[in-house]
């Protein structure tokens, strides 16, 4: 749950300053079907990662590549989610020399949000193989001591 309210708290605090929170909120809802896969995902991915991390349910032996996809993961979908919103504040890029990129982000937002969505899917993917190959490991060196039984 901490993941999905932090990236929608992210979200929603970067429109509401470039914009409005009444903005903010429209520009949810407009998105909504993309916006909300991507932060139910991203809490998953991070209840997955806490899991692994924590030694939880399972004794792992190793997280694999699981920390830097919840980062890659976020990152990608925080920065698309923000694209959709950076063409507001136009105005004062051009002193900073990021008009073009201003526009590229806002252009390629849905795209910017699907690699987020499809980021997020796949770090779900890895540690769920993480934890059931490590869940199987588990049974195993459990099984002489149930067959003794």
């Amino acid at each position: 749950m901490a993941g999905a309210i932090f990236l929608t708290a992210v979200y929603l605090a970067i429109v509401s300053l470039a914009e409005s929170p009444k903005h903010a909120v429209e520009l949810f809802w407009q998105d909504r079907f993309i916006v909300t896969p991507i932060i139910a995902g991203f809490g998953v991915q991070v209840a997955l990662y806490t899991i692994l991390k924590k030694r939880l349910f399972v004794p792992v032996s190793s997280t694999g590549a699981s920390g830097p996809l919840v980062g890659a993961g976020g990152a990608t979908s925080g920065v698309a989610m923000i694209a959709c919103c950076v063409h507001h504040v136009a105005d004062v890029l051009p002193i900073l020399g990021l008009t073009a990129a201003t526009a590229f982000l806002a252009q390629y937002r849905i795209v910017f949000m699907l690699a987020g969505l499809t980021t997020t899917v796949i770090g779900i993917m890895v540690m769920l193989i993480i934890i059931l190959k490590e869940r199987r490991r588990a049974i195993q060196r459990l099984q002489p001591a149930l067959e003794a039984l």
